[in-house]
């Protein structure tokens, strides 16, 4: 007999509706399952085996052929067990088919029959509510993720018996509801109060989190650098409900939602090793998953140490700072990845570190300094807006007992300058100047005359590219917001030129 079955699995970081269709005939036993499986769906032959036989139904000895359609797309969710394993009971006429109209089941089998959690429900309930469909069946721990998206009626079953039991009308399950429990909490057990000194260092970081700038930050080891960076997200104004959503649908296909219970509203903030590989930095692999770059989507991106990342790695950044995603191609699919980031660098001025401390003698030559440096190429510090030098403490400033501005203060300047570039920028679908093109700065930047003069001169003297003169009036642009004046001024530009000509 034949039967169909509803099932789903991602691509990229969206869903894609899989029919799962099964064929028992008579014949020598078997089981074989086609349609570009791949090994983890292969392997699921003996996981939907075991589990119907531990379930108290009959696994049927006869030969078995289950197709997944589409047929020309890579399959390799553990989530398509249950489909088939219903697919099997409604061939061998121990389910009937009616029972599972309009209804997606998605979750992996144990070897005993209960439902396991699997990664990427919510961008596959999104896709079942967009193609109007009704029900969807997942596993307990997969519950309150499916119901984030409110389009369909989710059902989570501990077992394939307790499925089995509902479609057949024996005993019927509750409708699971979206809890809306944030999966962070907005304090945080860092404070830009905590920073002694380093004025400079915190005025960068507060322009750059107002206008969603790139920040390099250059200075001896010890000098606060990181702990800069990692309190940078505690002035960044709170994720809209649409970015939430994109974060949270990154962070289900990743794999980084089980156990959490709602949407993600704190920023994310990665901070991945020097040693990472290309793939694992921009995403890759045979079917393309995200990277880093991807999971820092709407949040901030920190690379320390950053000439020892492989020149390799750090060139395929250039692709997702200009565009704001990623595209990966491979024989299987060619697939784009949102990556709208800020990126956050750090580095040592030689390789000793020392380069131009006013104290400590650097042991590095000439030669040893540029080589150094060139391992971070012009074209990607090109596309970052502020360099910025963090220099190391004096005795004074470590011991100063006065109140450094905290967090909240700051974040508060920088949500006025956010609603400022909104109001502004909402028409064209931006929401910060660093995301602006040529055409929204000619439309929305005016410089006022000494403003001009000086960003001429500036780019005479700098050999300054087009790019790196957008970039000085997009930062010029943030200042002004900050300040909470229309028009860019002298001082607006001229603090952008320095933020541009440090290091």
């Amino acid at each position: 007999m034949f039967a169909q079955v509803l099932g789903a699995t991602t691509l990229g970081i969206n869903g894609m509706m899989i029919t799962v269709e099964v064929d028992i005939a008579n014949g020598l036993p078997g089981f074989d399952i086609v349609g570009l499986p791949d090994a983890s769906v292969r392997e699921s032959r003996e996981r939907v085996r075991a589990a119907i036989k531990n379930s108290g139904f009959t696994f049927p000895g006869q030969r078995i052929i289950v197709n997944l359609a589409p047929a020309d797309l890579k399959k390799d969710s553990s989530g398509l067990d249950l489909p088939i394993a219903i697919g099997i009971l409604i061939a061998s006429d121990q389910l009937a088919s009616e029972e599972c109209y309009n209804t997606v089941f998605i979750s992996e089998l144990s070897l005993e029959g209960k439902l396991r959690a699997v990664s990427g429900i919510l961008p596959m309930t999104i896709t079942l509510g967009n193609n109007n469909l009704a029900n969807v069946f997942v596993a307990p721990d997969n519950a309150q993720e499916a119901a984030i998206s409110d389009l369909v009626k989710v059902f989570a079953p501990q077992t394939l018996a307790e499925t089995v039991s509902h479609l057949q009308g024996l005993q019927r399950l509750t409708e699971k509801s979206f809890l809306n429990v944030s999966t962070a909490q907005d304090s945080t057990d860092v404070d830009f109060y905590e920073v002694q000194g380093q004025l400079t260092a915190k005025r960068a970081l507060e322009i750059a989190a107002a206008g969603g700038h790139n920040v390099l930050m250059i200075g001896a080891p010890g000098s606060g650098k990181t702990m800069l960076a990692r309190r940078l997200p505690t002035i960044l104004p709170a994720m809209s409900a649409k970015e939430s959503l994109e974060v949270t649908q990154i962070c289900s296909v990743a794999g980084l939602l089980h156990g959490h219970n709602g949407l993600i509203s704190k920023r994310p903030f990665r901070s991945p090793h020097h040693t990472i590989s290309d793939a694992g930095l921009v995403g890759g692999g045979r079917i393309p998953r995200p990277g880093e770059v991807t999971l820092s989507h709407n949040g901030v991106l920190f690379l320390d140490e950053l000439p020892e990342f492989r020149r390799s790695v750090l060139e395929v950044l250039r692709q997702p700072l200009e565009d704001g995603e990623v595209t990966i191609a491979r024989v299987n699919a060619s697939l784009s990845f949102p990556a709208k980031f800020m990126l956050v660098a750090a580095m040592n001025p030689c390789p000793c570190g020392w380069s131009g401390d006013s104290e400590r003698e650097c042991s590095c030559s000439a030669h040893d300094i540029r080589q150094y440096q060139k391992k971070i190429s012009g074209p990607l510090l090109d596309r970052i807006d502020l360099h910025v030098h963090v220099p190391r403490l004096k005795y004074q400033e470590m011991v100063d007992s006065a109140q450094q501005e905290s967090s909240a203060a700051i974040r508060q300047r920088v949500e006025d300058a956010r609603v400022r570039q909104l109001n502004r920028l909402k028409k064209y679908g931006l929401f910060c100047n660093a995301q602006m093109g040529r055409r929204h700065l000619k439309a929305t930047c005016s410089l006022m005359p000494d403003a001009e003069f000086l960003l001429k001169q500036a780019f005479e003297k700098m050999n300054l590219s087009a790019r790196g003169y957008d970039r000085i009036i997009k930062v010029g642009r943030t200042i002004a917001d900050l300040s909470n004046e229309d028009k860019i001024s002298a001082s607006h530009i001229a603090e952008a030129i320095h933020f541009r000509n440090q290091g």
